[in-house]
């Protein structure tokens, strides 16, 4: 028996995430290879709408955005918390930077996780550390579908 638990769920938009016990098995290979432990982690699609809501009542930001993690973890080495993602601003994504809407939410998920374990993207080191970390991970995940982004955000 696994001793982690990774859900997947969708608020406010229609969408079914695909191939989930291969991505919750690379999502525990990620966390391991950066020395934690996956405790719960809830992904929640949904729409730009509920997103900015979250963003403006929770973080005071009145801007959309693409994917908000909140840390809920209370062992140093185990992970847990709920990530939001917004698929009308990952479809938006994959066109402005010519990759598909599905990798385009693999690396949304990758990032996510990523804010969990420590990484930020605030200021401009952080960011091309944290893009080097998307590219790392999602060249894991599905190497053979799909084009991976290449631009920086």
């Amino acid at each position: 028996m696994e001793d982690f638990k990774i859900n997947f769920f969708s608020e406010q938009i229609s969408y079914t995430l695909k191939n989930k016990k291969l991505i919750r098995k690379h999502l525990q290979t990620l966390a391991k290879t950066e020395k934690k432990d996956i405790g719960i982690l809830n992904f929640i699609f949904c729409n730009d709408n509920y997103l900015h809501e979250i963003n403006k009542t929770y973080l005071k930001k009145n801007y959309f955005t693409d994917v908000i993690s909140f840390d809920y973890s209370e062992k140093e080495n185990l992970l847990s918390g709920d990530i939001f993602i917004s698929i009308e601003r990952a479809k938006e994504n994959a066109q402005t930077f010519n990759t598909t809407k599905t990798n385009e939410i693999h690396r949304l998920i990758i990032h996510g996780l990523l804010h969990l374990i420590g990484f930020n993207d605030k200021s401009p080191e952080e960011k091309i550390l944290m893009k080097k970390m998307e590219d790392k991970y999602l060249s894991l995940l599905f190497t053979s579908k799909g084009k991976t982004r290449k631009s920086n955000k």
